[in-house]
């Protein structure tokens, strides 16, 4: 595949972006919340509710929740189609990749250190005694802060703002989507997909196309 010239920085979303899931919800059916977490969730995604409201209402829902829980829900994950092809090429163009995310860094982390990706933010949730409290601990990676997170990204590897790539699915990505030398819309909310330079669907390495234009 030729690639383009110039070397790019391609910043993703994780859940329903890089993952099939949304990790709170593989979370919360652990807590017997799933049903009421899922129609919060998909509220926040279309921008109905603030982000970082919606998630404290979520996370309230898992306390209680043992820390063994993490291993159970990383061992449910499921990559999108198409998203180890993209990260071959990516690594193969030698284009870094940063993921940053409204979920959580006890599974987006060791995620992120399987599939070779050095660079990655998510929320942490706070344990007390090996048990989940139902509280984030610090400020709630939301929409501004997925922002910062581009912005660092590109400074940390020298890549200009115009070179970078910013994907996702939800209105938490808008911010960084907009920001971006190209946003790209996967299988996202319309307010997301009216908003972004292209959109993708069924498989993240569709994206591979528009990086070579």
């Amino acid at each position: 595949m030729t690639s383009t010239a110039r070397r790019r920085l391609v910043v993703m979303d994780v859940d329903s972006t890089l993952i099939t899931h949304e990790v709170i919800e593989l979370l919360a059916e652990h807590a017997g919340s799933r049903e009421q977490v899922a129609r919060i969730t998909e509220s926040a995604m279309r921008g109905e509710l603030d982000f970082a409201a919606s998630l404290h209402a979520r996370v309230a829902t898992l306390a209680g929740l043992p820390v063994s829980v993490f291993d159970d829900v990383r061992a449910q994950l499921v990559l999108t189609p198409g998203a180890a092809e993209l990260l071959a090429e990516l690594a193969r163009r030698d284009w870094p990749v940063g993921l940053v995310s409204g979920g959580f860094l006890e599974v987006v982390a060791p995620l992120a250190a399987g599939l070779g990706i050095t660079m990655a933010r998510a929320n942490r949730l706070e344990v007390h005694d090996g048990v989940l409290t139902g509280r984030v601990l610090g400020a709630v990676v939301d929409r501004d802060a997925k922002v910062a997170a581009l912005r660092d990204y590109a400074a940390a590897t020298g890549i200009p703002l115009a070179d970078t790539v910013a994907v996702g699915d939800g209105a938490n990505d808008l911010g960084m989507i907009e920001l971006a030398g190209l946003g790209v819309a996967f299988d996202a909310k319309p307010v997301v997909a009216a908003a972004a330079d292209a959109t993708i669907s069924g498989r993240l390495d569709a994206l591979l196309p528009l990086l070579d234009r």
